[in-house]
């Protein structure tokens, strides 16, 4: 099993930046594959970004503004997001997998979110 931690959230001005840290339990972190999704208040649980080894994957709405990364070393996965905008406002949260995908639901383990908001 894997423990996932978020940390990072916080209010940002659109156009406006912000990292997003997720920390990692246990010593396997390198064999999942890690996403971010997010889900805005009355809406459905998105997909953002998914890293595997090294290779990544994003949904339309944030490619060029977010980036996903992980360090091994520190069992910890990353989303770099700039040009924030108003749409972006919702709880973040990291996901572990034994594949890179944006299916929700190919993720079996989840942190607790954390919540990013984007003022005008």
């Amino acid at each position: 099993q894997v423990q996932l931690v978020e940390s990072g959230g916080g209010l940002v001005q659109a156009g406006g930046s912000l990292r997003l840290s997720c920390a990692a339990s246990g010593r396997t972190f390198s064999r999942y594959a890690m996403g971010w999704f997010r889900q805005a208040p009355g809406k459905e649980r998105e997909f953002v970004a998914a890293i595997g080894w090294t290779n990544t994957d994003y949904a339309d709405s944030v490619k060029g503004r977010f980036t996903i990364s992980r360090d091994i070393a520190r069992n910890t996965v990353y989303l770099q997001m700039s040009s924030l905008q108003l749409e972006d406002t919702a709880v973040y949260y990291c996901a572990a997998g034994s594949s890179r995908t944006s299916l929700r639901d190919a993720y079996p383990y989840w942190g607790q979110g954390t919540q990013v908001t984007v003022s005008s």
